[in-house]
């Protein structure tokens, strides 16, 4: 537990000031953000929103995976999503390298084989952006009415760069 003091602490103080009891599951500002996991990206503050407007739909690369398009069925379905943004970043580590490159690396590190996983790397961002988007706009099981944007985020300016 005492590795985890600093977040218990840290909710004792989020507790004191906590506001958001009226918020329910569902995205007020019909919006479902899938975004990298890079601890860079504030995906909220980046479009201007705040709890309880959007969903954030977060993995390694930004990828549109089978699980995210689950996820997204059940947000435009039953959570009032009617927007995507699909938004990778600059300076990706899954943007930088092939899949033997992560494999390597994390061997070299740690000893792990991951060779069974597919971590979906790409060293073409805007490429793999534009297969994305195309996957969630085709996908059958999604609500007919949504409409998918794909941006790719600068972790150095803040700004975003819409690429459709």
């Amino acid at each position: 537990m005492d590795r985890f003091e600093d977040i218990l602490s840290a909710n004792q103080r989020f507790v004191s000031t906590f506001t958001s009891e009226d918020l329910t599951g569902t995205a007020v500002k019909g919006l479902a953000i899938v975004t990298c996991m890079d601890s860079r990206i504030d995906p909220l503050r980046i479009v201007g929103m705040h709890a309880g407007d959007a969903k954030i739909l977060r993995n390694a690369g930004a990828r549109v995976t089978d699980d995210v398009l689950r996820t997204l069925v059940l947000a435009t379905h039953l959570l009032g999503v009617t927007r995507v943004l699909v938004m990778p970043h600059t300076d990706c580590r899954m943007a930088s390298t092939d899949e033997a490159g992560i494999h390597a690396d994390i061997s070299q590190k740690s000893g792990v084989d991951t060779r069974s996983l597919d971590f979906q790397t790409t060293t073409d961002q805007l490429g793999a952006l534009l297969k994305d988007i195309v996957k969630i706009e085709s996908y059958p099981l999604l609500h007919d009415e949504v409409r998918v944007m794909g941006a790719i985020y600068d972790v150095k300016s803040g700004l975003l760069t819409a690429v459709n």
